[in-house]
């Protein structure tokens, strides 16, 4: 083995209950062994081959990590990172009660971080995005997926999919990439919502798999956004191009767009916190994530909570994410995320840490190799100085990451 960690309390969560350790299932004295940037063994030092051999003596380059707890890296599966501006003005507008309507109509909201992102060059979109990626990497991630959809023409949708594969190309994160042309109808399409779906789908999808820029395509259906016909228009061009599929569903409203993502193969829906009985019985029905995005039900001071109990009850995975964006979530912290899910949601911080991990892996179609700490799984690790892993929902702003380990490579933290 290339690399071996030493001296480790591993949360593998390679199985999906255990009555030890409330459910982490913590093998104390762990040991991983990486080979070529995957996992090659994990489980107590004294049943390691390697141990068994007396062969770490002398072993080019094994890591004794001081009884860190160690997780799988942390999996943020829902932002919104690359954009320009910011709509810190408006946030204060509101509070000062002006109403969004007035906002938009002044040229504030979405319109406005498309305006400033279509001025914007690839450049300083990146940069702009990597002092926002700083943020998330303090906290454990090692993938991130990132969306488009502040652009809303063929040009800058692809401009800003080049940026996220650009960081990407980095070599301590990860990144899955998503078209969001259906995010909003832009302002040379207004009152024409069918004839934008129509360029979504005859151009800015076929462009974005000819140039290889896109792993799934998301679409907005809401009444502000699209309606299902619409959104199915765009998830069948998506199919169709060998495209995988996500929705931003029931978040102010229950159009059924969740049930409808799910049975047409969609890896998750996003927000849902309208989502109905039988919404949540598609997803089960079709092993959909449910991911939930506490930072904007926190930000919008939204009341109407996700049916949490519904789907335990239906056993869907629940992913957690930080839904980074200008207007609704601007919070570049997913273990805030994690404890906003346990506060506001009432999620249990084994829950929670199943969400940013192996449940957010299958959120991006991921989880045959990121999300647990296994045999065969890539080596994408977060180590961290806390005694339980329910500290990482409970405790915020205190420093607790040692390390992040990307394909066995390891990244302390600043």
């Amino acid at each position: 083995m290339e690399r071996v960690l030493t001296n480790l309390r591993l949360v593998t969560l390679s199985s999906e209950t255990s009555a030890d350790n409330n459910g982490y299932q913590i093998i104390e004295d762990g040991m991983v062994g990486i080979t070529n940037g995957k996992i090659m063994f994990v489980g107590s030092a004294s049943d390691s081959p390697l141990a068994c051999h007396n062969d770490l003596h002398g072993h080019p380059d094994v890591i004794d990590c001081g009884n860190a707890l160690v997780t799988p890296g942390l999996i943020d599966c829902h932002t919104h990172l690359i954009f320009a501006g910011n709509r810190a003005n408006e946030f204060e507008q509101r509070l000062n009660g002006m109403p969004y309507e007035e906002i938009a109509k002044r040229g504030g909201g979405i319109i406005s971080t498309v305006q400033a992102t279509r001025e914007a060059t690839e450049d300083e979109l990146y940069q702009l995005a990597l002092k926002r990626l700083d943020g998330l990497k303090r906290d454990g991630v090692t993938t991130i997926e990132i969306k488009s959809g502040y652009g809303l023409t063929l040009d800058d949708e692809l401009k800003m999919l080049r940026v996220a594969l650009r960081i990407g190309d980095m070599p301590d994160i990860k990144v899955s990439t998503t078209l969001l042309a259906a995010h909003a109808v832009p302002p040379e399409y207004k009152n024409r919502a069918d004839d934008y779906i129509d360029y979504v789908c005859q151009h800015i999808i076929p462009a974005a798999v000819e140039q290889g820029l896109a792993d799934y395509v998301d679409v907005f259906c809401e009444g502000i956004g699209f309606s299902t016909q619409q959104c199915q228009r765009v998830f069948e061009t998506a199919k169709g191009y060998g495209l995988g599929i996500k929705g931003h569903t029931e978040q102010l409203s229950n159009l059924g767009g969740s049930a409808l993502a799910a049975r047409m193969g969609a890896t998750s829906v996003d927000h849902i916190e309208h989502l109905d009985h039988d919404g949540v019985a598609a997803l089960a029905a079709n092993n959909t994530v449910a991911t939930l995005l506490p930072g904007a039900y926190y930000f919008l001071r939204e009341t109407q909570r996700p049916p949490i109990e519904h789907l335990r009850k239906f056993q869907v995975p629940m992913a957690i994410s930080t839904d980074f964006n200008p207007g609704t979530s601007p919070i570049a912290s997913l273990r805030t995320m994690m404890n906003m899910a346990c506060t506001f949601f009432r999620l249990t911080p084994e829950e929670c840490l199943r969400g940013v991990t192996c449940n957010a892996a299958q959120a991006l179609g991921l989880e045959a190799s990121r999300g647990k700490i296994s045999v065969g799984m890539e080596a994408d690790l977060a180590l961290w100085d806390i005694d339980t892993p329910a500290e990482l929902s409970y405790r915020l702003g205190v420093p607790d990451l040692i390390a992040r380990i990307v394909d066995g490579e390891i990244f302390y933290a600043k």
